[in-house]
Formats: C-alpha cells, structure tokens, sequence
C-alpha cells in the first residue's frame, strides 16, 4: 500500500528562532520524521505549501482536496496546523467518499524537544493503513471522525465532540 503524503505546515513544521523567540517556517521535517521513526510504511512526500493553519483560506482548502482526489493513491495523510484542522478535515469530508484521508499535526513543533510530531504521526500511520474511507483526526493517540472531534484550547488537546 503506497501512502501519499500531502504537506501543509502547521505547528509540525515550524522551527525556533533563537535571536527572535519566534516560530517559522524553513523546510518540512516529514523525511527526518519517517526515517527517525524507522518507517517502514510505503509513503511519497509532497510539500503543497508551509502555512499556519490560521492563514488557511478556502482557496488553500480546495487545492488540498484536488490533489487528494487526483494522486493515484487511495490512503493520504496530511500534516496541518491544529487550530482549523476540524475545518479542513469537515470541508474534505464533503467531496472524499472513496479514500482514506487522515489529518494530523503537533501542538509542540517537531524541531523542539518533547515534541509529540513523531507519536501523533505514528497514530497517523496506522491510521490510514487501518480505517475504512472517510476523512479522520489522528491527534493525541486517538483517531477521530471528521465531524466527531474539537479541539479543546484550554487544554490543549483533542476531545470529542
């Protein structure tokens, strides 16, 4: 089964800015994520842009279901910002009815210890390997509905909803 990985940004892929204090985007992380995690999973990487998910328009939307709908894979997981993955996932889940599309991402960036990037793309992994079509949530060890699922700022985690 071959996975195709769609990149969006998101916490997942920001990096410390030491002399700032800020977080921003410089190059994925998703090649090191896999190889660090000794993925054996058969995945082909595409970076679509790197965006904080509360840039994220509709336009951005549409394009991440084209190219969901026109790769010749049938499981695609796509990293993206935590703050509007519900959004992104509930607006997928109205065209995608014959793939497995799994959205995930990290409250705490990659590139920064304690990171939860590598366990949340772990639950990911198996996720569109095991689930039946239909759009899903992999954050916090639990696979989530599209339309089942929040995110909790307060305590900064995703809950059902």
């Amino acid at each position: 089964m071959k996975i195709k990985v769609l990149i969006t940004g998101g916490t997942i892929d920001k990096t410390y800015k030491e002399l700032t204090g800020e977080l921003s985007f410089t190059e994925t992380h998703m090649v090191d994520m896999l190889n660090r995690g000794r993925s054996m999973a058969d995945t082909l990487s595409e970076v679509l842009f790197l965006k904080d998910s509360l840039e994220m328009v509709d336009s951005d939307r549409g394009f991440i279901l084209d190219k969901c709908l026109s790769c010749d894979e049938q499981n695609v997981l796509i990293t993206h910002g935590t703050d509007t993955m519900v959004q992104t996932a509930q607006f997928l889940a109205e065209s995608i009815k014959d793939k497995t599309v799994v959205l995930f991402g990290s409250m705490i960036p990659y590139s920064v210890d304690n990171s939860d990037a590598l366990f949340n793309l772990g639950v990911a992994l198996s996720a569109v390997q095991l689930k039946s079509s239909g759009v899903y949530i992999a954050m916090n060890g639990r696979v989530f509905d599209f339309d089942k699922v929040q995110k909790d700022k307060s305590l900064g985690i995703f809950i059902d909803a």
